[in-house]
């Protein structure tokens, strides 16, 4: 069943099982405040059961820009689609682990050059190995403190 994250009033539900569900559910809340604030759009979440669709989507683009496949069970996902001036008809997708791992898929339908996968780590994991080789970030989050950060550019068609 679907769930409207509310970032006014943070909350863990769906990631329960998560050793972070505070920090995640913070991250989770930042992200359905941006496409708020900047789209106007709820950021609506499904659980991973019943939105494999979106997982295999998103793993096939990490494996074949970079050969990664995450070990991490995911918890939830979520699906928009926007319109933004410079970069035109957007489709983002997201994927929560239970690790405390978020990636976004962000793919400008009719741009490569507006085209990357962003990581986001949760205040109090560490880095997934498979993700070792990238320099993270940091920026600060009244919703989830302190949040880990880095991307890749992507260049093939999906």
């Amino acid at each position: 069943m679907s769930y409207v994250v509310d970032f006014k009033n943070v909350s863990t539900t769906g990631l329960e099982s998560s050793p972070v569900a505070e920090a995640l559910a913070g991250l989770r809340a930042n992200e359905a405040r941006y496409f708020m604030n900047k789209h106007n759009l709820a950021f609506t979440v499904v659980p991973a059961n019943e939105s494999q669709k979106t997982i295999d989507y998103v793993n096939r683009i990490l494996k074949e820009e970079r050969g990664i496949e995450i070990a991490a069970k995911p918890l939830e996902t979520a699906s928009l689609r926007v319109s933004d001036p410079r970069w035109g008809d957007i489709r983002w997708d997201f994927v929560f682990y239970e690790s405390g791992l978020g990636i976004n898929v962000l793919y400008a339908i009719d741009n490569p050059k507006g085209r990357a996968v962003g990581f986001k780590l949760s205040e109090g994991m560490e880095v997934p190995k498979e993700l070792e080789a990238f320099k993270f970030g940091k920026q600060k989050s009244k919703l989830a403190g302190t949040i880990r950060g880095s991307f890749f550019v992507i260049k093939g068609e999906y």
